[in-house]
């Protein structure tokens, strides 16, 4: 089998979203995008994520077709395969159901600035995609137009994705992100949040381009 680490890793992350309730039951999908082979390894569909083992995972390429893997693939492929082709600094990305973010997309609203961890996404804040039928190319292309410039994007009514060099880095935006989801939802039920200025959230993206060790 090919990708067998990449294999893995989505296996373990996949249990990571139902650990932390970014996700429940078998909501979201999972990728990695190996650029030297050119083949994506994603999620397959309806899976319980405990119950995924590295022969499930499929292994296909940009143009939707499997080399790899006798499962179905996740409905979402084509909302993984287009980021993959049009964004040179993603090579993972996380779609879940998380509570709170899937909560403002309901509002088909962007996510503000309503704290400065916000800047993880990239920007001053998380824009939501018009709303589009799950699975469909409609929904792949909204999403890649509403991420630009951006590591996240909220979808219509649906949920969140989130993109990183890695796993690593998709799954620790997309945890900061829903706490700030969070706030957002707490904050407008007993008022009207005081949203960052512009100037100090760019300030924020280039302190955390060089955060950590």
């Amino acid at each position: 089998m090919v990708l067998m680490e990449e294999r893995k890793k989505i296996i373990e992350y996949g249990k990571k979203l139902l650990d932390t309730s970014l996700t429940v039951g078998t909501g979201g999908n999972i990728s990695i995008f190996d650029k030297k082979s050119g083949y994506m390894a994603i999620t397959p569909s309806g899976i319980d994520y405990y119950k995924l083992k590295e022969k499930d995972i499929i292994i296909m390429d940009l143009d939707g077709n499997v080399i790899e893997g006798t499962l179905k693939p996740s409905s979402e492929f084509q909302m993984h395969s287009i980021v993959y082709q049009n964004r040179n600094d993603a090579q993972a990305m996380i779609h879940t159901h998380a509570l709170y973010a899937t909560t403002v997309s309901c509002l088909n609203e962007d996510l503000p600035a309503v704290d400065y961890l916000v800047a993880h996404a990239g920007g001053p804040n998380v824009r939501c995609a018009t709303y589009a039928t799950y699975g469909t190319k409609e929904l792949a292309e909204n999403s890649l137009e509403a991420m630009e410039d951006r590591k996240a994007v909220l979808l219509a009514n649906h949920g969140i994705n989130v993109i990183g060099a890695n796993l690593d880095e998709a799954f620790a935006i997309t945890e900061q992100l829903e706490f700030c989801a969070r706030l957002y939802w707490q904050a407008r039920a007993i008022g009207s949040p005081i949203i960052l200025p512009n100037d100090e959230m760019e300030m924020m993206v280039r302190r955390f381009e060089n955060y950590g060790q």
